[in-house]
């Protein structure tokens, strides 16, 4: 069994792999944006609106790559996704010391 940070480092690949969320992508988003799309994807579900976005998030829905997709009946995917754009802002921000 896969540890949490193991299946969050999966995640955050695929995120770059398939999404193509990369650390120039992600460093377009600094006004915080990573990090609050992190905390919609934390949030429980009975938390948020099951038919739209929480409050908080920080895209505009309509476009479906940024969209918010939660997984309701995967917990573990959800948290994931959320330890992975944590970590994409961790990154951004230690690239701008570089």
């Amino acid at each position: 069994m896969k540890t949490g940070i193991e299946i969050i480092a999966d995640e955050r690949q695929r995120q770059k792999e398939v999404e193509g969320f990369t650390a120039s992508h992600d460093a377009e988003h600094s006004a915080g944006e990573l990090a609050m799309a992190a905390m919609c994807y934390a949030m429980e579900p009975c938390w948020r609106p099951a038919e739209m976005a929480p409050l908080g998030w920080p895209w505009c829905s309509c476009d479906p790559k940024d969209g918010f997709r939660p997984s309701p009946d995967n917990r573990i995917k959800e948290l994931a996704k959320a330890g992975a754009l944590i970590a994409a802002e961790i990154d951004r921000l230690q690239n701008l010391k570089q």
